[in-house]
Formats: C-alpha cells, structure tokens, sequence
C-alpha cells in the first residue's frame, strides 16, 4: 500500500522531533546487502572516473613505496602507518562522494544549471585538497627516508 501525504507528514515531524523510524528490523541479510551495495558503488566509481584510475595507481604506489622504505631504510611507526593510511582514505571518500553528487546532478538534469555547477565544483575542489593533503603527507613520509635510501641525508636512528 502506497504511503499517503498524511503518513509523510507524520513520518516527517517524527524525524524532526528527534525520532528515527525503521521500517524493517536489522538482520545480517540486510547489512550483506549494504555491503554488496556499496561494493557496487565503488565498483561504478572505478569504472566511471579516470581521475579514480590515477588515485588507485597513486594508493598502490605509496603502500609499495612505504614497505619498500619500511624494511630498506629505517621503518614507519604505528602513527606513521596511520598518517599514510587516513591520507589514502580521506582521497577516496572524497573521491566517491563527488561521484555521487556528479552522478545526482546528472539525475536533476542534462542541462547546464549554475547552482549544480558551483555543486560539482566544490565537491571537486574537495577531492583536490584531500589529494593535496595527501602529497604532503607523503612527502614528509616518504623524502628523508629516500633521501637516507640515495645517500642524500645522513641516516636518522
């Protein structure tokens, strides 16, 4: 039975009360399910954006970098490990929420609209302080440690 406007309206001034309603009760089938969505999600993003192309090239080349400066040079510590991978993280997450606001757009309309314009272009702009958050912390990673691994800087024990 479709909802009327009535149970809308109730449904509504429920959640701005403060009350949340849940229409089915947790089972594990349903949270497989989310996972398997959000699998799917990412999975479009992989195949849609090159610039998702260029950030899976850049994750794995800094994971392989940083065993390789690990057990080479001198290794990260536990808060380093951390920097690198909230910095990988943090690229993603951007990276599939301008995905999903490009993708949303879209769903409004083909057409050029100057509001979803400055929409995309913050969510946009939102990847690329994330990815230059993430160079930075790579390269106070990553620079004495290839500095030391080239014999470029005294070695830090």
């Amino acid at each position: 039975m479709e909802p009327t406007a009535g149970d809308r309206r109730e449904r509504s001034s429920a959640r701005l009360a403060g009350q949340v309603l849940y229409r089915s009760p947790f089972t594990v089938v349903g949270r497989v399910r989310s996972f398997r969505h959000a699998a799917q999600g990412f999975w479009f993003v992989m195949r849609s954006q090159h610039n998702a192309w260029l950030h899976a090239a850049a994750t794995v080349a800094a994971i392989v970098l940083a065993l390789l400066l690990h057990f080479r040079v001198r290794p990260f510590t536990a808060g380093e490990w951390c920097g690198l991978a909230v910095s990988i993280v943090a690229v993603w997450v951007a990276e599939t929420f301008n995905t999903g606001l490009e993708v949303l757009a879209e769903a409004i309309t083909h057409e050029r609209h100057p509001t979803l314009k400055i929409a995309k272009d913050v969510a946009a702009a939102a990847v690329l302080l994330a990815s230059g958050g993430a160079v930075v912390v790579g390269a106070i990673l990553f620079v004495p440690r290839l500095g030391e691994l080239l014999g470029w800087m005294p070695p830090v024990r």
